[in-house]
């Protein structure tokens, strides 16, 4: 990245891979699209959507779980890798689903889960019925307990979800668990599950996958002495590469490892993307730029997700600083940075930025900033139709986190209410099963923000990102995939935030609350596609994003 003033040499520089400046949209299969009424979303529906999907122009699409589970979390406690949950659909339906999406030009990642099973997976039934010290339990991390009885758990690790990390069987041992007791951790020293988890990336890679969104990326691996991790676990996100059980060195090699298998394995169906050009995406809560960086040098993954802007402040200097520490890191590994807003696991923007219309207004504001920055991006199903977060009865919470922390946390479950595609009244034509038997119920009063409604109206979300992936598309590659072009307008200390992506496209974020005289800023008012209203006088309002022409 450099300052105003300096120059750099274009070149002529290949795209490279498609992921290097790709925009990817994630589906939760279950809130997506019901094909057959039993009030949740499956493969078929979401087979049915891929058009729009299309429309809104991104270059890919992202399936979270949709393998068989009993649902302790979401589907990420897996009970098989390698099929589709009954509920879902079948192989044939995935196969269909891929086979669709790639002859629309979409590239398909789906969900690795490599950290944990579930409780119902064949290995860890197995190991339950064997006794303690048996070979069935190696492939976990079993271990006694302190106190004179074993009474108490092996350490004083903690639960994501709140909690111990640990649960006694019948006989005493305890096993571990970074997530929910449903979710027993796998011992990644264990030759078994390597092998297991390059097998599955070969089935899938077999079906037409091009790439893997790897869950848990920063946990693989524990400390073999499983040694205490002390207070504050889970509570500061810059440490977590302190802990004994996040961001260990043991990682990279693996990684390594699947980066080749991707590379060397044989073409998949017609249409899928070739050795060389398939992807893995880390999951990787490391919010330390530089560690960060070392999952995506050359040899490792393509992408990581960057959540640290995910949930950084509606702050000018501290969003500032997140893309200046980004942007280095990333360019001196030769990775793009890849930009999150929202996710199945995040609340969405527009609450997460205040509720209201002064959410709704940073909501997009922030979609825009996220579009112009160099590097790649994803959009999560429904963050492009501007929903808010839905407070759902306690009644029909499902995730974990709500149990867990003795219904002190509601967990994610309100970013999960199923899509709003038309009508006025739930399910909006989500489902012709009664609202009240869909997966999540929704609210009333989302009418307005059906994708139906929003369709073709100037002033809706959905217009407005299908706007900006049209002009980021036929911008140049290069500046969208090279942070090393990027050029930093607004000093220091300013209420704004503006750059040059490196191809004369100016994005400006005024944080407010005074409105912005663009063409003092820029030399320039040349509009090419705004957030909100932005030419009251050439004044930029507070809240509002601006694309301009230089």
């Amino acid at each position: 990245m450099t300052s105003e003033g300096e120059s750099e040499d274009e070149g002529e520089g290949a795209r490279g891979p498609w992921w290097r400046d790709a925009v990817c949209y994630e589906i939760h299969p279950r809130s997506f699209a019901d094909s057959d009424g039993d009030g949740i979303g499956d493969l078929p529906g979401a087979t049915d959507r891929l058009p729009y999907v299309r429309d809104l122009g991104v270059d890919a699409v992202w399936l979270t779980p949709f393998y068989p589970s009993p649902l302790a979390d979401a589907g990420y406690d897996i009970a098989d890798h390698t099929d589709v949950a009954p509920d879902l659909g079948t192989l044939a339906d995935f196969d269909a689903f891929a086979a669709r999406a790639h002859a629309l030009g979409l590239k398909v990642l789906v969900d690795l889960v490599p950290n944990h099973t579930s409780d119902a997976h064949s290995w860890f039934r197995e190991a339950l019925a064997a006794p303690a010290g048996s070979a069935a339990r190696d492939r976990y991390l079993f271990r006694p307990g302190r106190g004179v009885r074993g009474e108490e758990p092996p350490n004083d690790w903690r639960s994501a979800f709140g909690g111990p990390a640990w649960t006694r069987t019948g006989d005493g041992e305890w096993y571990m668990h970074l997530h929910a007791p449903e979710q027993p951790d796998l011992d990644w020293h264990h030759p078994e599950v390597v092998a297991d988890f390059e097998r599955i990336l070969r089935f899938w890679l077999d079906h037409g996958v091009d790439g893997f969104r790897v869950d848990v990326a920063h946990a693989l691996f524990k400390h073999p002495a499983l040694p205490d991790a002390g207070p504050g676990q889970h509570e500061d996100p810059a440490r977590n590469h302190l802990m004994p059980y996040y961001d260990r060195e043991e990682l990279h090699p693996l990684y390594r490892s699947w980066h080749t298998l991707l590379a060397d394995h044989p073409a998949g169906p017609p249409g899928a993307a070739p050795p060389g050009e398939r992807l893995l995406v880390a999951e990787a809560a490391v919010f330390d730029p530089a560690r960060l960086a070392r999952y995506v040098r050359p040899d490792e993954m393509g992408q990581s997700f960057n959540f640290a802007f995910l949930e950084c402040p509606w702050q000018p200097a501290a969003i500032r600083a997140v893309v200046e520490e980004s942007v280095a890191a990333m360019t001196a590994v030769g990775a793009p940075v890849t930009w999150v807003l929202s996710s199945h696991d995040a609340v969405r923007p527009v609450t997460r930025y205040g509720g209201g219309p002064a959410g709704a207004r940073r909501a997009r504001a922030a979609a825009l900033l996220m579009l112009a920055l160099p590097g790649t991006a994803y959009v999560y199903q429904g963050e492009e139709l501007g929903l808010p977060q839905v407070e759902l009865a306690d009644d029909r919470l499902r995730d974990p986190v709500w149990r867990r922390s003795g219904g002190t946390e509601r967990g994610r479950d309100g970013c999960r209410v199923p899509l709003p595609w038309e009508g006025g009244q739930p399910p909006y034509g989500f489902s012709s099963a009664a609202p009240t038997d869909c997966w999540f119920p929704q609210p009333e009063g989302w009418a307005g923000l059906t994708a139906d409604a929003e369709r073709g109206d100037p002033a809706s979300t959905l217009e407005l990102y299908r706007a900006a992936l049209r002009l980021r598309r036929s911008g140049s590659p290069r500046a969208v995939a090279d942070g090393g072009a990027l050029r930093l307008l607004s000093p220091p200390g300013a209420s704004y935030l503006a750059f040059d992506r490196g191809d004369g496209l100016v994005c400006a974020v005024n944080f407010g609350p005074d409105p912005l005289p663009l063409s003092d800023a820029f030399e320039t008012t040349e509009v090419v596609l705004a957030s909100g209203p932005s030419t009251d006088g050439g004044r930029l309002p507070a809240d509002t994003a601006v694309w301009l022409r230089r």
